[in-house]
């Protein structure tokens, strides 16, 4: 099978599930909410379901979750991972928690405050990210096909910094795109150096649209370190399928945290 057609493989897969949209087709009912969850990315499409149904009023302000024991037996997912994801809701001012009689997990009342995106970013965020994936998906095809163990080894370097930086997000991004970057030098070509830095460049403007959490962070280093496991054992396939399944969380954030596009009057 051809590189192309390996990193092909995991997009027509992910179709069955894409991430749900900001605008067009919403969330219809809380038992869609509430499905169990198929991915690997469960912490991420976890945060992206709750965090879509809070800004399209299907868990209005001051509405209690249910309790943990049940959200995870709806979502099919482990507390730890649930748990990662209310918090990181709660972070970015959606969620608040209580103790206590009568405590437990609210929708905030009030929500954070809309973010200064314009239209025209939060209309075309998805395009940004499609690109995106077509660029890395290829890249970790490339890399594992081609990269040396040296590069590895200086990209397996920066994934443990990056556990050090999980409460500055500053210095964690600058880490972040060192290392796609490098992932993009390791696949030998020059055109997709330029691509990924590109690419990198126009995510992070995105990315810095939304709350950072340690937890979230945590999460997309876990999957740095499959992905580069992957590369090293030179299975293009895996490779296309980790990265695939990394910038999916990142849509699934995104989706989740984004405010609403809103259309113009």
């Amino acid at each position: 099978m051809s590189p192309a057609r390996q990193a092909s493989a995991p997009r027509r897969r992910e179709r069955r599930h894409p991430p749900a949209p900001p605008t067009g087709e919403p969330v219809t009912s809380l038992e869609a909410v509430f499905a169990p969850v198929h991915s690997q990315t469960a912490f991420e499409e976890t945060v992206e379901r709750l965090g879509t149904a809070i800004k399209l009023g299907l868990l209005p302000p001051g509405t209690r979750l249910p309790a943990e024991r049940e959200l995870c037996t709806k979502l099919e997912i482990a507390r730890s991972t649930l748990r990662q994801a209310l918090v990181a809701l709660a972070q970015s001012g959606h969620l608040r928690a209580t103790r206590g009689r009568g405590g437990g997990t609210f929708v905030a009342d009030p929500q954070p405050p809309p973010g200064p995106p314009s239209l025209d970013v939060l209309a075309a965020w998805r395009d940004v990210c499609d690109e995106r994936m077509a660029v890395e998906v290829g890249v970790a095809v490339l890399a594992a096909e081609r990269a040396e163990p040296q590069m590895l080894d200086a990209l397996d370097e920066l994934v443990v910094a990056l556990d050090g930086m999980l409460d500055d997000f500053a210095a964690y991004r600058q880490a972040d795109v060192r290392l796609h970057v490098g992932l993009a030098e390791a696949s030998r070509s020059p055109r997709l150096v330029t691509a990924m830095t590109e690419a990198q460049g126009a995510m992070s403007g995105l990315i810095s649209l939304i709350a950072h959490p340690p937890e979230v962070l945590d999460s997309s280093n876990a999957q740095h370190r499959r992905l580069l496991a992957a590369v090293r054992r030179g299975d293009e396939a895996a490779a296309a399928r980790e990265m695939t399944e990394h910038l999916r969380g990142t849509e699934y954030v995104l989706a989740g945290l984004l405010p609403p596009a809103r259309p113009r009057s």
